[in-house]
């Protein structure tokens, strides 16, 4: 396939994070959030279907056929693993490609705080990492699966759609299931994973309540458990799990999820002056107090306890914000665009930090 050879070796020359390809259009390739034409012949809808044809697993060809989307991964030698996602549109089959480099970054290179590390080696709990698509997330958390795999003797299983990077073991033993190829579903594996003895699960991507019951009960048995979940901010992934239940079982689902939460971390990617971006991370942490307003369903509080949370290793997207400007690694423009209280992180630059938020838990 010289085309998909050709544009997959331009775009990593060019540093592009993503790739996206549809009949009669020039492919688009993604660099440091920006996206730019390929400027080579469009493909034709055949080609794009050959293409799409030669790429897909075979096992996913009736899936695909049948449900008219779907996700894998792909290994290109000398170029790569990418994510891939194949999906109709009009009538024709397009498909999304996100480079996923080969080896595990770290916390350093990924300069996130040192707080994970802690989160990750945590003996039992939930630990959701959250944002925004292509917030980083997944980078994130294979770098909290590398450091248990390299600083503890523990048996990790990872349930994911598909396998984005790959782990040898360390000091751990690794198992990867990648659903579709290995396991019907993230339900199904999270029932019988179980009984496969794991310290540590991770489950690429909490999707429903079915899959979070089942994670919910690992917890409570006293494994640790990682996940990915989609929202803006940390604090604000407590009501997104609620909303997966009706409304008559929440009441009882927060109890539960108070009792088995570890953290939360909320991720946004900032451009940064040196080039590339850098983490903006949201941490919270479920201290008792924490706990208790979640018990409590005084969810509104919460980003308040992350604010007056620094001793216990919280922090807010203002607070980091305002750190990665002090370290000169973004602007301050920038900080202000990606700020949950623009006004409130303004006066902060300014010298001015108001205690509000101690004023909101006193008066809870």
């Amino acid at each position: 396939m010289e085309y998909l050879h050709s544009l997959l070796k331009f775009a990593v020359n060019m540093g592009a994070s993503d790739i996206h390809v549809k009949p009669e259009h020039h492919a688009t390739i993604r660099i440091s959030g920006e996206l730019f034409p390929v400027q080579v012949d469009p493909p034709s809808k055949e080609q794009v279907e050959e293409l799409v044809r030669f790429m897909l697993p075979r096992h996913l060809e009736a899936r695909l056929d049948r449900e008219k989307e779907v996700d894998f991964s792909y290994m290109h030698e000398g170029l790569g693993r990418y994510r891939v996602n194949v999906f109709y549109q009009r009538g024709n089959l397009c498909m999304a490609m996100r480079h996923v480099k080969t080896n595990i970054p770290t916390f350093d290179e990924l300069h996130l705080p040192e707080q994970l590390a802690k989160i990750a080696t945590a003996e039992r709990g939930i630990v959701f990492v959250t944002g925004a698509t292509g917030s980083g997330k997944s980078s994130t958390l294979a770098a909290m699966i590398d450091h248990i795999n390299t600083a503890e003797k523990c048996h990790i299983i990872t349930l994911e759609d598909p396998i984005e990077y790959t782990f040898a073991d360390k000091q751990s033993v690794i198992e990867q299931r990648e659903i579709g190829l290995d396991t019907l579903s993230f339900e199904r594996a999270l029932v019988h994973v179980m009984r496969q003895d794991p310290d540590v699960i991770m489950v690429g991507e909490m999707r429903d309540s079915q899959s979070f019951m089942a994670a919910l009960a690992a917890a409570d048995t006293g494994h640790l458990v990682l996940t990915t979940l989609h929202t803006n901010t940390a604090y604000s992934a407590i009501g997104r799990i609620l909303d997966f239940f009706p409304a008559h079982e929440r009441d009882q689902i927060r109890r539960q999820l108070a009792g088995n939460l570890r953290a939360v971390v909320c991720q946004r990617l900032v451009p940064a002056i040196a080039g590339g971006v850098a983490p903006a991370v949201e941490i919270m942490i479920n201290t008792p107090t924490v706990r208790k307003l979640i018990e409590e369903n005084r969810l509104d509080k919460l980003s308040a306890a992350i604010e007056t949370g620094s001793e216990d290793g919280m922090q807010t997207f203002n607070q980091s914000l305002f750190k990665l400007v002090k370290a000169k690694m973004i602007t301050e423009e920038e900080a202000l665009a990606k700020a949950t209280n623009p006004d409130a992180l303004k006066m902060n630059f300014r010298g001015i930090f108001l205690d509000e938020s101690r004023r909101i838990l006193a008066s809870a």
